[in-house]
């Protein structure tokens, strides 16, 4: 009995709940799943799963189980990073779920630097502008936009990333009158499905405005090709709008105010069984968005 490629399956069937779906990540058949769970079951002499025609469930004893089970295969990836790591190398796959917007971008920016400077590294994304489920997707980190992580979740701030509202000179010239945060309310504003409402702040003013508009998305690029388009006002990370903006294909509006932006968190489960490639890999997006954070900022911002 291989033991790790026994508790390696148990595991996966349990995030899973399915040996086929097990099967598939683990590139195996689905026998030979099924024969590693039984060899597990065998060898601690316990029942782990319920098994039925339509579902897989963990027992009580699987789900005492699984814990261990995780912590042994976790254990085993850390060793043999920190063997690599002898001779400076860094070896191991980091799964990253990553809003898309920013995984397009600057992550990949910083993906391709990365993996040049360790080569034996593998780096999966999922992209989603939707919280990822750190265990149901495997996910070693996430990269969320939020004020406040979850108290079960650790978490490491990596940037800060203001907001522009902008528009296509092609709006903005035939644009009814706009000068005030007030006026957003006469105009087609481009809408993320996570908000109703824009903050304009200035220096002496702070004001949320209920916003309205004929497009809503729940991805930030459709908003900024929206915009690009004529289509109307969005608001839209410096990230994403500086590129339009210094090529005039965007301009600002309402200059003398600004839109607070968003707070970048790497999420993750637990320290303790981190492997050493995702911590590095960690350190290395807060040490470069740290140099670069200048870049993600409004010039004319205040903050």
């Amino acid at each position: 009995m291989d033991k790790l490629t026994s508790l390696l399956s148990f595991s996966e069937v349990a995030r899973c709940g399915s040996f086929s779906k097990a099967a598939e990540r683990l590139n195996m058949s689905r026998l030979q799943v099924s024969r590693h769970v039984q060899d597990v079951e065998k060898w601690l002499n316990l029942r782990l799963l319920h098994r039925t025609t339509r579902k897989v469930s963990l027992t009580v004893q699987g789900e005492e189980a699984l814990v261990y089970c995780q912590k042994i295969l976790s254990t085993v990836s850390d060793l043999e990073s920190r063997a690599h790591s002898h001779n400076h190398e860094l070896v191991g796959t980091i799964r990253v779920a990553t809003p898309i917007g920013l995984g397009q971008r600057i992550l990949l920016d910083a993906i391709e630097q990365f993996v040049l400077l360790h080569p034996k590294t593998n780096i999966q994304m999922l992209l989603s502008d939707n919280v990822a489920q750190l265990v149901d997707e495997r996910v070693d980190v996430a990269l969320r936009y939020i004020d406040q992580p979850h108290e079960q979740l650790i978490a490491r701030k990596l940037l800060h990333i203001d907001s522009v509202l902008c528009a296509s000179p092609r709006y903005v010239a035939i644009a009814k009158e706009l000068n005030t945060p007030q006026d957003l309310l006469k105009h087609n504003c481009l809408l993320h499905s996570s908000t109703a409402q824009w903050r304009v702040v200035s220096s002496s003013s702070d004001d949320k405005i209920a916003v309205k508009g004929n497009i809503q998305a729940n991805e930030m690029g459709v908003l900024l090709e929206s915009a690009l388009r004529g289509l109307g006002i969005a608001n839209i990370p410096c990230d994403l709008g500086n590129h339009y903006l210094k090529s005039g294909e965007l301009v600002e509006v309402l200059p003398s105010y600004y839109t607070p932006g968003h707070k970048l968190w790497a999420v993750y489960l637990s320290r303790t069984y981190q492997q050493k490639v995702v911590r590095a890999f960690i350190d290395f997006l807060a040490l470069r968005w740290d140099q670069d954070i200048v870049k993600f900022r409004q010039e004319n911002t205040k903050t």
